[in-house]
């Protein structure tokens, strides 16, 4: 964390002098008084100025971004863009370029593991919760209609058979893409079963 000292006639000057070093406004910084400073004999003989420290306080949503991009860089994904997107507590990362696929990974393995990392990071450093989602190519749009034909399918053939169908194991939110998908339907019920991170959804008739 970066942090400086000032040193001013005054607290509240050394206080705006330790402020401009840091290039950051009053609320993104913690502010320690060293020394509350005192005016000598004359103004002058005996005087002691005043010193501050002034610790940056770290933004949760720059410190994720910048977490991000440092792990994309060593996974060897040189040749992407990463934009942030930003709506009070809810932050959306979005990953395009040539090596998307490597961040990706299998069924969005490696990608929801960056989220998931991304989001541990934001929150250390946040006192409110903070919502992190690491996209690419619009994957999670992709990947979420795939899910939701899939899980109509299954349904259909939980159905038709009469036996429960086990799906695999999938993240919380892709689960929770399939329960809500056939949560009105009328043949079928669905529930979730086992310990993360392999926990999975079965989809089960109703009798």
């Amino acid at each position: 964390m970066k942090e400086v000292t000032a040193t001013a006639a005054t607290v509240e000057e050394a206080v705006q002098l330790a402020l401009q070093q840091l290039g950051v406004s009053r609320d993104r910084a913690e502010i320690i008084v060293v020394e509350k400073g005192k005016k000598g004999l004359f103004g002058i003989f005996g005087s002691k100025p005043a010193v501050v420290k002034a610790k940056l306080i770290a933004d949760p949503v720059e410190e994720a971004e910048l977490f991000l991009k440092n792990v994309v860089k060593q996974m060897g994904a040189t040749a992407v863009n990463i934009e942030k997107q930003q709506n009070g507590n809810h932050v959306t990362f979005m990953i395009t370029g040539e090596q998307v696929g490597l961040l990706i990974g299998k069924h969005g393995q490696t990608l929801n593991s960056l989220q998931l990392l991304t989001q541990l990071v934001a929150n250390r450093y946040a006192k409110e919760y903070v919502s992190i989602i690491v996209d690419a190519e619009n994957y999670r749009e992709r990947r979420e209609k795939t899910l939701i034909q899939l899980a109509q399918k299954l349904a259909e053939k939980a159905a038709q058979t009469g036996k429960e169908i086990k799906l695999e194991p999938l993240p919380a939110h892709e689960r929770k893409i399939i329960h809500v998908t056939l949560a009105n339907h009328e043949q079928v019920t669905t529930y979730s079963v086992g310990e993360e991170p392999r926990r999975y959804v079965v989809i089960s008739p109703i009798k």
